[in-house]
Protein backbone atom coordinates (compact mmCIF):
# COMPACT_ATOMS: atom_id res chain seq x y z
CA UNK A 1 0.00 0.00 0.00
CA UNK A 2 1.24 3.49 -0.86
CA UNK A 3 2.52 5.57 2.04
CA UNK A 4 0.45 8.78 1.81
CA UNK A 5 2.93 10.54 4.10
CA UNK A 6 5.74 10.13 1.60
CA UNK A 7 4.75 12.36 -1.29
CA UNK A 8 8.03 11.87 -3.13
CA UNK A 9 7.65 8.09 -3.29
CA UNK A 10 3.93 8.41 -3.97
CA UNK A 11 4.49 10.83 -6.87
CA UNK A 12 7.19 8.56 -8.24
CA UNK A 13 4.87 5.59 -8.09
CA UNK A 14 2.12 7.61 -9.70
CA UNK A 15 4.39 8.72 -12.53
CA UNK A 16 5.56 5.18 -13.18
CA UNK A 17 2.16 3.51 -13.05
CA UNK A 18 -0.05 6.27 -14.39
CA UNK A 19 1.97 7.85 -17.18
CA UNK A 20 3.57 4.67 -18.52
CA UNK A 21 1.44 1.59 -17.95
CA UNK A 22 -1.95 3.27 -17.65
CA UNK A 23 -1.74 5.04 -21.00
CA UNK A 24 -0.33 1.93 -22.66
CA UNK A 25 -3.23 -0.12 -21.31
CA UNK A 26 -5.70 2.50 -22.56
CA UNK A 27 -4.21 2.32 -26.05
CA UNK A 28 -4.23 -1.49 -25.98
CA UNK A 29 -7.87 -1.46 -24.93
CA UNK A 30 -8.80 0.88 -27.77
CA UNK A 31 -6.84 -1.23 -30.27
CA UNK A 32 -8.91 -4.24 -29.27
CA UNK A 33 -12.09 -2.28 -29.94
CA UNK A 34 -13.41 -2.39 -26.37
CA UNK A 35 -16.57 -0.34 -25.88
CA UNK A 36 -16.13 2.69 -23.61
CA UNK A 37 -18.69 3.81 -21.07
CA UNK A 38 -20.05 7.32 -21.63
CA UNK A 39 -18.35 8.54 -18.45
CA UNK A 40 -14.88 7.18 -19.33
CA UNK A 41 -12.22 9.85 -19.79
CA UNK A 42 -9.10 9.96 -21.94
CA UNK A 43 -6.06 9.64 -19.62
CA UNK A 44 -3.93 11.52 -22.17
CA UNK A 45 -5.89 14.66 -21.30
CA UNK A 46 -5.39 14.34 -17.53
CA UNK A 47 -2.45 15.95 -15.77
CA UNK A 48 -1.85 15.48 -12.04
CA UNK A 49 -0.68 18.64 -10.26
CA UNK A 50 -0.93 18.91 -6.47
CA UNK A 51 -1.51 16.42 -3.66
CA UNK A 52 -4.45 17.41 -1.42
CA UNK A 53 -4.73 14.58 1.06
CA UNK A 54 -6.63 11.44 1.85
CA UNK A 55 -10.39 11.07 1.55
CA UNK A 56 -12.78 8.14 1.70
CA UNK A 57 -11.01 5.15 0.15
CA UNK A 58 -8.48 7.16 -1.78
CA UNK A 59 -5.91 9.90 -2.31
CA UNK A 60 -6.97 13.25 -3.72
CA UNK A 61 -5.07 15.49 -6.12
CA UNK A 62 -5.69 18.69 -7.98
CA UNK A 63 -5.33 18.14 -11.70
CA UNK A 64 -6.17 19.47 -15.12
CA UNK A 65 -8.40 17.66 -17.58
CA UNK A 66 -8.84 19.06 -21.05
CA UNK A 67 -7.69 22.52 -19.84
CA UNK A 68 -10.14 22.47 -16.89
CA UNK A 69 -9.09 22.43 -13.22
CA UNK A 70 -10.37 19.24 -11.62
CA UNK A 71 -10.17 17.15 -8.47
CA UNK A 72 -8.86 13.63 -8.98
CA UNK A 73 -9.42 10.85 -6.47
CA UNK A 74 -7.35 7.71 -6.94
CA UNK A 75 -8.94 4.77 -5.21
CA UNK A 76 -6.65 2.90 -2.85
CA UNK A 77 -4.81 -0.04 -4.28
CA UNK A 78 -1.85 -2.21 -3.42
CA UNK A 79 1.46 -2.40 -5.23
CA UNK A 80 0.80 -3.53 -8.81
CA UNK A 81 3.08 -6.56 -8.45
CA UNK A 82 1.53 -7.72 -5.17
CA UNK A 83 -2.15 -7.01 -5.77
CA UNK A 84 -4.29 -10.12 -5.32
CA UNK A 85 -7.17 -11.05 -7.56
CA UNK A 86 -9.58 -10.41 -4.69
CA UNK A 87 -8.15 -6.90 -4.14
CA UNK A 88 -8.53 -6.12 -7.82
CA UNK A 89 -12.16 -7.26 -7.77
CA UNK A 90 -12.90 -5.13 -4.70
CA UNK A 91 -11.25 -2.11 -6.30
CA UNK A 92 -13.32 -2.51 -9.45
CA UNK A 93 -16.50 -2.95 -7.39
CA UNK A 94 -15.84 0.16 -5.26
CA UNK A 95 -15.07 2.20 -8.36
CA UNK A 96 -18.22 1.11 -10.20
CA UNK A 97 -20.33 1.70 -7.10
CA UNK A 98 -19.16 5.29 -6.67
CA UNK A 99 -19.56 6.06 -10.37
CA UNK A 100 -23.07 4.59 -10.48
CA UNK A 101 -24.21 6.78 -7.59
CA UNK A 102 -22.49 10.00 -8.65
CA UNK A 103 -22.59 10.10 -12.45
CA UNK A 104 -26.15 11.35 -12.98
CA UNK A 105 -26.37 13.86 -10.11
CA UNK A 106 -27.02 17.48 -11.05
CA UNK A 107 -27.62 20.00 -8.28
CA UNK A 108 -26.09 23.36 -7.20
CA UNK A 109 -25.04 21.80 -3.88
CA UNK A 110 -23.54 18.58 -5.21
CA UNK A 111 -20.02 18.50 -6.63
CA UNK A 112 -20.17 17.82 -10.37
CA UNK A 113 -18.99 14.42 -11.57
CA UNK A 114 -16.85 14.75 -14.71
CA UNK A 115 -15.86 11.16 -15.35
CA UNK A 116 -13.62 8.29 -14.42
CA UNK A 117 -10.72 6.20 -15.65
CA UNK A 118 -10.28 2.49 -14.96
CA UNK A 119 -6.98 1.06 -16.17
CA UNK A 120 -6.61 -2.46 -17.50
CA UNK A 121 -3.49 -4.50 -18.05
CA UNK A 122 -3.37 -7.27 -20.64
CA UNK A 123 -7.15 -7.11 -20.99
CA UNK A 124 -7.67 -8.22 -17.38
CA UNK A 125 -9.36 -6.55 -14.44
CA UNK A 126 -8.78 -2.93 -13.33
CA UNK A 127 -5.48 -2.21 -11.63
CA UNK A 128 -6.02 1.54 -11.27
CA UNK A 129 -9.19 3.57 -10.86
CA UNK A 130 -9.68 7.29 -10.47
CA UNK A 131 -12.69 9.58 -10.32
CA UNK A 132 -12.56 13.11 -11.71
CA UNK A 133 -14.86 15.85 -10.42
CA UNK A 134 -15.04 19.63 -10.62
CA UNK A 135 -12.42 21.53 -8.64
CA UNK A 136 -13.70 23.66 -5.75
CA UNK A 137 -11.29 26.45 -4.80
CA UNK A 138 -12.69 27.02 -1.29
CA UNK A 139 -11.40 23.77 0.16
CA UNK A 140 -13.32 21.67 2.67
CA UNK A 141 -15.99 23.01 4.98
CA UNK A 142 -14.01 21.51 7.88
CA UNK A 143 -10.97 23.66 7.05
CA UNK A 144 -13.13 26.76 6.69
CA UNK A 145 -14.68 26.24 10.12
CA UNK A 146 -11.28 25.64 11.71
CA UNK A 147 -10.00 28.88 10.19
CA UNK A 148 -12.97 30.70 11.74
CA UNK A 149 -12.61 29.10 15.16
CA UNK A 150 -11.85 32.38 16.95
CA UNK A 151 -13.91 34.91 15.02
CA UNK A 152 -16.92 32.57 14.45
CA UNK A 153 -19.43 33.03 11.62
CA UNK A 154 -22.16 35.61 11.36
CA UNK A 155 -25.67 34.23 11.48
CA UNK A 156 -26.39 34.87 7.82
CA UNK A 157 -23.37 32.78 6.80
CA UNK A 158 -24.36 30.01 9.23
CA UNK A 159 -27.80 29.81 7.68
CA UNK A 160 -26.48 29.94 4.13
CA UNK A 161 -24.13 27.01 4.77
CA UNK A 162 -26.80 25.06 6.64
CA UNK A 163 -29.32 25.52 3.83
CA UNK A 164 -26.77 24.57 1.18
CA UNK A 165 -26.05 21.30 2.94
CA UNK A 166 -29.71 20.60 3.71
CA UNK A 167 -30.78 21.24 0.11
CA UNK A 168 -28.02 19.04 -1.26
CA UNK A 169 -28.95 16.16 1.05
CA UNK A 170 -32.65 16.63 0.31
CA UNK A 171 -31.83 16.28 -3.39
CA UNK A 172 -29.81 13.10 -2.79
CA UNK A 173 -32.64 11.59 -0.78
CA UNK A 174 -35.11 12.47 -3.54
CA UNK A 175 -32.92 10.34 -5.82
CA UNK A 176 -33.04 7.50 -3.30
CA UNK A 177 -29.37 7.99 -2.39
CA UNK A 178 -28.01 7.70 1.15
CA UNK A 179 -24.64 9.44 1.47
CA UNK A 180 -23.64 7.58 4.67
CA UNK A 181 -20.64 9.82 5.39
CA UNK A 182 -22.10 13.26 6.00
CA UNK A 183 -19.44 15.32 7.76
CA UNK A 184 -17.85 18.72 7.26
CA UNK A 185 -14.73 17.10 5.78
CA UNK A 186 -16.82 15.66 2.93
CA UNK A 187 -18.25 19.05 1.98
CA UNK A 188 -16.39 21.36 -0.38
CA UNK A 189 -16.74 25.12 -0.88
CA UNK A 190 -16.57 26.98 -4.16
CA UNK A 191 -15.29 30.53 -4.62
CA UNK A 192 -18.65 31.90 -3.37
CA UNK A 193 -18.64 29.71 -0.24
CA UNK A 194 -21.41 27.55 -1.67
CA UNK A 195 -21.36 24.03 -0.27
CA UNK A 196 -20.83 21.16 -2.71
CA UNK A 197 -21.40 17.66 -1.36
CA UNK A 198 -18.57 15.34 -2.37
CA UNK A 199 -17.03 11.96 -1.46
CA UNK A 200 -19.54 9.35 -2.62
CA UNK A 201 -17.25 6.45 -1.79
CA UNK A 202 -19.68 4.83 0.65
CA UNK A 203 -22.91 6.30 -0.73
CA UNK A 204 -25.58 3.78 -1.69
CA UNK A 205 -28.98 3.64 -3.28
CA UNK A 206 -31.38 3.07 -0.41
CA UNK A 207 -32.39 -0.56 -0.14
CA UNK A 208 -36.04 -1.36 -0.74
CA UNK A 209 -35.84 -3.84 2.14
CA UNK A 210 -34.39 -2.15 5.30
CA UNK A 211 -32.49 -5.27 6.36
CA UNK A 212 -30.42 -5.02 3.17
CA UNK A 213 -28.68 -1.85 4.38
CA UNK A 214 -26.58 -2.48 7.45
CA UNK A 215 -22.96 -2.05 8.46
CA UNK A 216 -20.96 0.35 10.58
CA UNK A 217 -20.17 2.95 7.90
CA UNK A 218 -19.06 6.58 8.28
CA UNK A 219 -17.19 8.60 10.90
CA UNK A 220 -17.95 7.94 14.54
CA UNK A 221 -18.49 11.55 15.61
CA UNK A 222 -21.25 11.90 13.03
CA UNK A 223 -22.57 8.34 12.97
CA UNK A 224 -26.17 7.64 13.92
CA UNK A 225 -26.62 5.08 16.73
CA UNK A 226 -28.46 2.60 14.50
CA UNK A 227 -25.52 2.58 12.09
CA UNK A 228 -23.02 2.01 14.90
CA UNK A 229 -25.10 -0.92 16.17
CA UNK A 230 -25.19 -2.49 12.69
CA UNK A 231 -28.96 -2.27 12.73
CA UNK A 232 -31.01 -1.77 9.55
CA UNK A 233 -31.09 1.91 8.63
CA UNK A 234 -32.14 4.29 5.90
CA UNK A 235 -31.65 7.94 4.82
CA UNK A 236 -32.41 9.11 8.38
CA UNK A 237 -28.78 8.31 9.25
CA UNK A 238 -27.83 11.28 7.02
CA UNK A 239 -30.31 13.46 8.93
CA UNK A 240 -28.57 12.60 12.20
CA UNK A 241 -25.20 13.50 10.73
CA UNK A 242 -26.61 16.76 9.39
CA UNK A 243 -27.62 17.73 12.94
CA UNK A 244 -24.02 17.32 14.10
CA UNK A 245 -22.77 19.32 11.10
CA UNK A 246 -25.25 22.12 11.83
CA UNK A 247 -23.90 22.37 15.37
CA UNK A 248 -20.35 22.41 14.02
CA UNK A 249 -21.19 25.15 11.49
CA UNK A 250 -22.76 27.33 14.17
CA UNK A 251 -20.02 26.82 16.75
CA UNK A 252 -16.93 26.45 14.51
CA UNK A 253 -15.88 23.77 16.98
CA UNK A 254 -15.22 20.06 17.05
CA UNK A 255 -17.97 18.00 18.70
CA UNK A 256 -17.18 16.46 22.10
CA UNK A 257 -13.99 18.41 22.94
CA UNK A 258 -13.83 16.94 26.46
CA UNK A 259 -13.98 13.30 25.37
CA UNK A 260 -11.45 11.06 23.70
CA UNK A 261 -12.55 8.84 20.83
CA UNK A 262 -13.65 5.82 22.86
CA UNK A 263 -15.38 7.94 25.51
CA UNK A 264 -17.32 9.94 22.94
CA UNK A 265 -18.36 6.86 21.00
CA UNK A 266 -19.59 5.06 24.11
CA UNK A 267 -21.37 8.13 25.50
CA UNK A 268 -23.11 8.92 22.20
CA UNK A 269 -24.30 5.39 21.58
CA UNK A 270 -25.07 4.21 25.09
CA UNK A 271 -25.58 7.44 27.03
CA UNK A 272 -27.35 9.66 24.49
CA UNK A 273 -24.54 12.21 24.55
CA UNK A 274 -24.92 15.04 22.04
CA UNK A 275 -22.94 18.27 21.54
CA UNK A 276 -23.91 20.94 24.06
CA UNK A 277 -25.86 23.71 22.37
CA UNK A 278 -24.49 27.19 23.28
CA UNK A 279 -26.83 29.53 25.15
CA UNK A 280 -26.44 32.14 22.44
CA UNK A 281 -27.78 29.78 19.78
CA UNK A 282 -31.27 30.83 18.58
CA UNK A 283 -33.96 28.42 19.76
CA UNK A 284 -35.13 27.87 16.20
CA UNK A 285 -31.70 26.57 15.17
CA UNK A 286 -31.28 24.51 18.34
CA UNK A 287 -34.65 22.90 17.61
CA UNK A 288 -33.43 21.77 14.19
CA UNK A 289 -30.24 20.34 15.66
CA UNK A 290 -32.02 18.38 18.36
CA UNK A 291 -34.75 17.04 16.10
CA UNK A 292 -32.17 15.82 13.59
CA UNK A 293 -29.99 13.98 16.12
CA UNK A 294 -32.87 12.28 17.94
CA UNK A 295 -31.92 8.74 18.91
CA UNK A 296 -35.08 7.39 17.27
CA UNK A 297 -34.70 7.69 13.47
CA UNK A 298 -38.50 7.70 13.10
CA UNK A 299 -38.65 10.95 15.07
CA UNK A 300 -36.10 12.70 12.88
CA UNK A 301 -37.50 14.91 10.14
CA UNK A 302 -36.95 14.26 6.46
CA UNK A 303 -34.32 16.49 4.88
CA UNK A 304 -37.05 18.16 2.86
CA UNK A 305 -38.67 19.17 6.16
CA UNK A 306 -35.32 20.39 7.48
CA UNK A 307 -34.99 22.69 4.46
CA UNK A 308 -38.42 24.17 5.22
CA UNK A 309 -37.55 24.64 8.90
CA UNK A 310 -34.34 26.47 8.04
CA UNK A 311 -36.00 28.59 5.36
CA UNK A 312 -38.53 29.70 7.97
CA UNK A 313 -35.84 31.16 10.25
CA UNK A 314 -35.49 34.95 10.05
CA UNK A 315 -31.75 35.63 9.68
CA UNK A 316 -32.26 39.29 10.67
CA UNK A 317 -33.38 38.36 14.19
CA UNK A 318 -30.84 35.61 15.00
CA UNK A 319 -27.21 35.87 15.89
CA UNK A 320 -24.09 33.84 15.42
CA UNK A 321 -21.89 32.51 18.18
CA UNK A 322 -19.97 35.18 20.09
CA UNK A 323 -16.37 35.57 18.84
CA UNK A 324 -13.87 33.89 21.13
CA UNK A 325 -12.18 37.09 22.31
CA UNK A 326 -15.54 38.67 23.23
CA UNK A 327 -16.95 35.81 25.25
CA UNK A 328 -17.20 36.68 28.97
CA UNK A 329 -15.29 34.44 31.35
CA UNK A 330 -17.56 31.89 32.95
CA UNK A 331 -19.94 31.78 30.01
CA UNK A 332 -20.57 28.31 28.61
CA UNK A 333 -19.37 29.47 25.18
CA UNK A 334 -16.16 30.86 26.69
CA UNK A 335 -15.26 27.69 28.52
CA UNK A 336 -16.08 25.17 25.83
CA UNK A 337 -14.45 27.16 23.03
CA UNK A 338 -11.09 26.91 24.75
CA UNK A 339 -10.86 23.13 24.89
Amino acid sequence: MIDSNSLESWDGYLDRLWITRKKKAYETSNAKGNVKEEWELDPHKLTIKQFFGRRIHGFVYKGVYDDQDVTVKFLEWGDEDNMTKAEIVLLRKAFKQEVSVWKNLTHPNVCKFIGGIAGTLDGSEADMCCIVSEYESGGTLKSYLINNHKRKLNFKTVMQLALDLARGLSYLHSKNIVHRSVKTESMLLDENLTIKISDFGVARFQALIPNEMTGCTGSYGYMAPEVFFNEPYNRKCDVYSFGICLWEIYCCEMPYPNHNFSQATSAVVYGDLRPEVPKCCPKSVAKVMKSCWDKDPNKRPEMEEVVSMLEGIDVSTGKGMTPLQQQPRGCFCWSFSRH
